[in-house]
């Protein structure tokens, strides 16, 4: 099945972590942690895990995301992880990774798997959509 959504950010909350010990390398990594809020298809929220290394000035970088989502899927109760990545120069999104942690499924969404994907239009709108399998 394919649900499809739109996301809000409601937070995004830098953190003092960083890779110890410490390397100087050409971007900054840290780490934040984020929240987000869905509608569409894919109802609920998430709470977030984003690890970046990213220069604010370019917008060049990469990131890698763990989220634990708690919500409905075409009204299919239940909470899971899913992991992201990407890669940008900039103006760009490439080399994506989405997939759903296998076994992080509860309620109704207990035993899903699948993978999916998530990207900001023109005008700026969030969007995400999760092709996925249930028992």
């Amino acid at each position: 099945m394919k649900a499809t959504g739109t996301f809000e950010l409601t937070a995004f909350d830098p953190t003092d972590v960083r890779p110890q010990p410490p390397i100087e390398t050409g971007l900054p990594v840290g780490v934040s942690t984020m929240t987000k809020e869905y509608a569409g298809e894919i109802t609920g929220r998430s709470a977030t895990l984003f690890t970046a290394a990213f220069d604010m000035n370019s917008g060049a970088g990469s990131y890698i995301a763990m989220e634990s989502f708690d919500g409905a899927l075409h009204g299919k109760a239940g909470a899971f992880n899913f992991i992201h990545s990407a890669t940008t120069a900039g103006t760009d999104r490439t080399d994506e990774f989405f997939h759903i942690v296998p076994a992080s499924g509860t309620g109704e969404l207990t035993g899903i798997t699948g993978s999916g994907a998530l990207y900001v239009d023109s005008a700026g709108g969030h969007h995400i959509w999760f092709e996925y399998e249930l028992p």
